[in-house]
């Protein structure tokens, strides 16, 4: 008896306790109707981006470094050629590494060069060149191609339409479970954005072809936002 009569004044105080706390945390949970939606708007790109560069390797340090400072320097000149006084081109990444070999099994690693790797972006907005902006590079010297990306100018206005879009689908869906259950929303309650983002909606293709250059195909682009809306609910 005495057991049973501390187990229930355990559970009455872990009841008051449980009282105390939604108090606590103010009004107790509402009904509500959790929904989410996408809006996509599919756009023609206006800007490209090509990384490009020049990776070298020698038995020094000094020597890989002034190799692909030679290269890459010829590489730029060709380019600024190409695209003009104003061509937008920097510097995204450089790196001098050691070569290691290993003469033995388990056995120290020893150093028998270095290479030399710098990378530079290349940003137009003539779409046409992206293709001669390739070949140029790589006749006048670059020997790699790391990343050809296909984007806007200015996405901002066209990710906030987005946002609105997705926005607007929520809402209808929510309006449309809440007709269905017989319920009206009453407010809002929470509005998340669950993301934004630009994504190419066509792969764009990049084959080289010795007779014809290197044909490019930028595709289409589609600006994605995602909403999530939390409505309250009542009879």
């Amino acid at each position: 008896m005495i057991i049973r009569s501390i187990a229930v004044m355990a559970a009455c105080a872990l009841l008051q306790t449980s009282a105390w706390a939604q108090e606590a945390l103010g009004r107790p949970p509402v009904p509500e109707i959790r929904v989410s939606a996408e809006a996509i708007i599919p756009v023609q790109p206006d800007r490209a981006q090509i990384d490009l560069g020049v990776i070298t390797e020698a038995r020094t340090a000094q020597a890989a470094a002034a190799q692909n400072a030679q290269r890459l320097e010829t590489t730029l000149a060709a380019l600024r050629k190409l695209l003009g006084p104003d061509a937008q081109i920097k510097t995204v990444s450089y790196a001098l590494d050691p070569v290691h070999t290993y003469p033995k099994p388990g056995g120290p690693p020893a150093v028998v060069g270095y290479t030399a790797s710098n990378t530079v972006r290349v940003t137009t907005d003539e779409l046409a060149q992206a293709g001669r902006i390739v070949d140029t590079a790589m006749e006048a010297g670059a020997n790699t191609i790391h990343r050809l990306a296909f984007t806007l100018k200015d996405e901002q206005p066209l990710l906030a339409q987005a946002l609105g879009q997705a926005a607007a689908h929520a809402r209808e869906k929510a309006k449309t479970i809440a007709a269905s259950l017989g319920v009206k929303i009453v407010r809002v309650l929470r509005v998340e954005e669950s993301g934004v983002a630009l994504q190419m909606a066509e792969p764009m293709t990049l084959s080289r072809f010795k007779e014809a250059g290197t044909p490019i195909e930028p595709g289409a682009i589609d600006v994605r936002a995602t909403v999530i809306l939390t409505v309250e609910i009542a009879n």
